[in-house]
């Protein structure tokens, strides 16, 4: 837990508008010179269901959601179950209020609809006797009613934005800024009116709460979006020009975000019938010379082992993107975790070379997309960018400079049509695609694509000799095997050279370790460092290069510190056992500390762990599971 901050959570139905209220709300804060960071909760239903947003503020960047929260307005849940299902679900619009206690700091505010929320059902769910033990402040007011008297009560979240502003003492200056942005006419003015008398209203009570705002300034413009945006800008400035996918949750992000935008670039993006066929039909598409890309989540990646298999063995570049979820099988399919790491490195047939890349955060969507597009037409290799729900959906801002990067149309390893008359071909006249030992040197066989005088060859599933046609001579075969596998080599000497993806945080020197990968690096950096003002000895590492592994960077820190735990989102410690499988060693120095309930850590939930594992006690909190180090 940290001061000067605001946790605001607005907690409500599906369908009752929480997520455009909050990007809203975040996007205020933001104009007014403040850092923010969003964090998104919901139920796999298309309307009804318990969802809310974290929105945190503060004066100084954010990387991770904070320890619970300080501030909830609740809306109730207007698309609640049939009141027969209750014995299964609960009393579903009570769920946006009861189901928010735990997390509500000591001495927070506590904002509820009293149009929806009526006071019988809220003294069933036991709000008085929380609110004193916790000293919250509890302010009921008739947010629909304020709504309804100009018009729809769907403006009931735009009546609690005016509470909240009143409440904690907000100017309403830039949500009437947005309101004007994006309406126009009587539902603008309507909007107008509820905010303002909301304000009004909330002015007039009294509440004696001690959160205070804080106030920040920025020193260039602000954006806020999220790590699906990122993820798509990074493909469109890198020159892909063609998306084809199945919508599955939470990749449909990145799907909806690339097809609204390829056709500005020229681009074309297909909805097809499952994701079998919309992996084929990205790798046809980078087969005729265009960078294309595709992907999924969790099942729906499953589905594209056979294509992802074909461009291994054809060397046909391609990206994918893997958006994961708990799992198996549907699992939760709203819900963030990591675990689907193994299935990434490993999914397809036979001995696999394939690039994996797992960003940490918007920054690292956005440039390590570029370079798994970079990557795979360089080296004719698909590319894999691996990342779960909470990136997908969670807003921070960031400098707009940071996209300033110059775009790059480049095809990679193609050739003109005059290299191609001078390239290698067989007395058939065929391009001789797949030597065996390129004239360059490298492990990257030149590629031509269709169209291009005597640029013609075979691509086939099947192991194939230069030319392309189908061999199962032994020597053919290892010889194109080993330029296969040894273009992982290349790449990862390519990597350090060019290109760190790996994150150092911490003094340079500590007895202690934390080491992390993709979403949960931000939380992790939050709680080394409150672990070094509490007196440890700790830094972290987080890692972004799955596949090659960076076996030296990862050795080497590892090698500095006498203890290190492995933080991630699984049941099955699949980083770490990637860890020691890469490195053969260290297996005594690595322990783990797991989650996987749907609920991404906290920083105090780590700094607890932490503690816990150097001190030999149990973990206090219940959602969390220790693993300890190999001989231990």
């Amino acid at each position: 837990m940290t001061d000067n901050e605001l946790i605001w959570r607005i907690a409500g139905g599906s369908g009752d508008g929480i997520d455009s209220t909050s990007q809203n709300f975040a996007k205020a804060l933001m104009w007014s010179g403040l850092n923010v960071f969003t964090h998104r909760h919901y139920p796999s239903r298309i309307r009804g269901g318990h969802t809310y947003v974290e929105v945190r503020a503060k004066d100084e960047p954010v990387q991770s959601r904070g320890d619970g929260y300080n501030f909830l307005l609740a809306l109730g849940d207007s698309f609640a179950r049939n009141p027969q299902e209750e014995a299964y679900y609960g009393k579903e619009e009570l769920k946006p209020l009861y189901e928010n206690f735990d997390d509500l700091r000591e001495g927070g505010v506590l904002l509820y609809d009293e149009g929806l929320l009526d006071d019988e059902d809220v003294d069933e769910i036991g709000l008085e006797e929380a609110a004193e033990e916790n000293n919250w402040h509890v302010v009921p007011m008739d947010l629909r009613g304020i709504a309804k008297e100009h018009g729809r009560e769907i403006m009931r979240n735009t009546a609690g934005i005016g509470a909240t502003a009143a409440i904690l003492d907000i100017s309403t200056d830039e949500f009437e800024k947005l309101i004007k942005q994006n309406m126009s006419g009587d539902m603008q003015e309507a909007n107008l009116n509820v905010l303002h008398d909301a304000y009004e209203a909330a002015s007039e009570l009294d509440v004696d709460h001690d959160i205070e705002v804080p106030e920040g300034s920025h020193d260039e413009e602000q954006v806020i979006l999220s790590g699906s945006n990122a993820i798509s800008y990074g493909a469109i400035d890198e020159g892909c020009r063609f998306i084809s996918g199945y919508p599955m949750t939470p990749w449909t992000d990145v799907f909806t975000i690339m097809s609204q935008h390829l056709p500005e670039f020229g681009g074309i993006s297909e909805q097809v019938e499952d994701e079998i066929a919309a992996a084929a039909l990205a790798l046809g598409a980078s087969h005729a010379g265009v960078k294309a890309m595709s992907g999924s989540s969790g099942g729906g990646f499953a589905l594209m082992s056979e294509p992802l298999g074909l461009a291994e063995m054809t060397e046909t570049p391609i990206v994918l993107v893997e958006a994961m979820r708990a799992g198996p099988s549907t699992g939760m399919p709203t819900k963030p975790e990591q675990a689907d790491l193994e299935h990434v490195l490993y999914t397809s047939q036979g001995d696999s070379a394939r690039v994996v890349f797992a960003p940490a955060n918007i920054r690292e969507c956005y440039t390590q997309t570029r370079s798994a597009f970079r990557i795979a037409y360089e080296y004719q290799i698909p590319a894999i960018v691996i990342y779960d729900q909470k990136i997908q959906g969670e807003l921070r801002n960031l400098p707009a400079s940071h996209f300033d990067e110059e775009p790059n149309a480049d095809p990679g390893s193609v050739l003109t049509e005059e290299e191609i008359q001078d390239a290698a071909h067989h007395s058939s006249g065929k391009f001789q695609r797949f030597l065996h030992e390129p004239e360059d040197g490298s492990n990257v066989s030149p590629r031509s694509v269709p169209g291009q005088k005597d640029g013609r060859f075979l691509a086939t599933g099947n192991e194939h000799n230069p030319s392309g046609h189908i061999s199962e001579d032994p020597e053919n075969r290892v010889a194109q095997m080993n330029r296969r596998l040894n273009k992982l080599d290349d790449i990862r000497a390519d990597l350090d050279e060019n290109t760190s993806h790996q994150t150092y945080h911490g003094p340079d020197e500590a007895d202690y370790g934390i080491l992390v990968w993709g979403s949960q690096q931000g939380t992790v950096f939050e709680a080394v460092d409150r672990l070094n003002e509490n007196g440890h000895s700790v830094k972290a590492l987080g890692v972004s290069d799955m596949a090659p592994y960076p076996k030296e960077e990862v050795s080497e820190w590892l090698e500095s510190v006498d203890e290190a735990l492995v933080v991630e989102m699984n049941a099955t410690a699949q980083f770490r056992g990637l860890t020691q499988k890469e490195l053969g060693k260290y297996g005594d120095k690595m322990s783990s500390l797991l989650k996987y309930n749907g609920n991404p850590f906290e920083p105090a939930e780590i700094v607890d762990g932490f503690e816990s594992s150097i001190d030999g006690e149990e973990l206090a909190a219940s959602n969390m599971k220790y693993l300890p180090a190999a001989g231990d």
